[in-house]
């Protein structure tokens, strides 16, 4: 009782620095890197919903791209040239995007392993091809512009600081609800299905129905994400939704450790740094390595999951946690 009272204080304590930082820091520290936080915040929605499928259910997704990309395509193209509410289209992006998952999770979860993951590559492609081809309402391979703020009453989100803090609020809001879904009676179904498929259904879990569940889950995020995305940049192309962008979401979910909902942050915040300034930086001075962006992240999911399987945020967050319980004992000895 005592340890999880100690656990509940230092979460609740990381998430007030948490939310000061959110604040302070377009503000005050990083004013010119107000369009990295609002990637880092949108990618972070995208992640969590990548920890929660594969960290806490244990099952592989390579395709997480095409429902960002489904939810930011359907948004704007709801808003542009339907001249729906961008809130509305947003809700509606999301709805359609989670029954799409739904539909097709029954069938892409009956396989495991190896092909669950190449099934749900497949789909990020074939989804990726749609966006291109269906050109009389996507675009084609130039994309889709004129996407509209959104706005409420008369106030519209037409500055940057302010379309942060609105992608912000979302975010942390995703960030709770998977945190209290871990914690609930949901979130021990899902680490028993990671555990043993076979032991979780032989006490009564059901686990065709918890796959699907998270996976919809996923999905709604990640569109929602898409959406934001799509009326934070005003226009979109499919090379933001191809194979290297899924890539791209698990490397940040790894880096930040897969089991891990805050980690998702953490992850989202390095390989955003790292795709936003240190590899363009590294393209403009070395243009020959300009295209080894791809090659990177592989490295970086490499050197991560042989060294540090747990994760950059987890292995940090257990380092400190054994160097208290250290100083705790010595000072139990003196």
């Amino acid at each position: 009782m005592l340890a999880a009272l100690k656990r509940n204080r230092w979460s609740l304590l990381a998430m007030v620095v948490f939310l000061v930082l959110m604040v302070l820091l377009p503000t005050q520290l990083l004013v010119d890197k107000t369009s990295v936080l609002i990637l880092v915040g949108i990618y972070t929605m995208v992640t969590v919903g990548l920890c929660l499928l594969i960290g806490y259910t244990g099952q592989v997704s390579l395709g997480q791209a095409a429902f960002f990309g489904m939810g930011a395509y359907l948004s704007a193209i709801l808003s542009t040239r339907y001249d729906i509410n961008p809130w509305l289209a947003m809700l509606m992006a999301a709805v359609a995007t989670g029954i799409f998952a739904y539909i097709i999770g029954y069938p892409i979860f009956r396989l495991r392993g190896n092909y669950l993951a190449m099934a749900t590559l497949g789909l990020g492609i074939i989804v990726w091809i749609l966006f291109r081809q269906l050109s009389q309402y996507t675009g084609g391979p130039d994309g889709l512009g004129g996407i509209p703020n959104f706005s409420i009453g008369g106030f519209v989100f037409d500055d940057k600081m302010e379309r942060y803090f609105l992608i912000w609020g979302f975010c942390v809001s995703a960030l709770l609800i998977a945190q209290n879904i871990v914690r609930s009676r949901t979130g021990r179904a899902l680490k028993a299905i990671h555990g043993s498929e076979a032991a979780a259904e032989s006490v009564g879990i059901n686990i065709a129905q918890f796959k699907v569940k998270i996976f919809v889950l996923g999905a709604v995020y990640a569109s929602l994400a898409g959406s934001l995305y799509a009326h934070h940049w005003h226009a979109i192309g499919p090379s933001s939704f191809d194979m290297m962008a899924s890539v791209m979401l698990i490397t940040m979910a790894a880096v930040g450790g897969l089991a891990s909902i805050w980690g998702a942050v953490f992850g989202a915040a390095t390989i955003t740094y790292l795709s936003q300034d240190a590899i363009v930086e590294l393209g403009r001075n070395y243009p020959s390595l300009a295209k080894l962006d791809v090659v990177i992240y592989g490295l970086i999911l490499m050197l991560v999951m042989i060294f540090l399987p747990k994760g950059l945020f987890v292995s940090l967050r257990d380092a400190f946690d054994n160097w208290r319980r250290k100083r705790a004992q010595r000072g139990v000895a003196s």
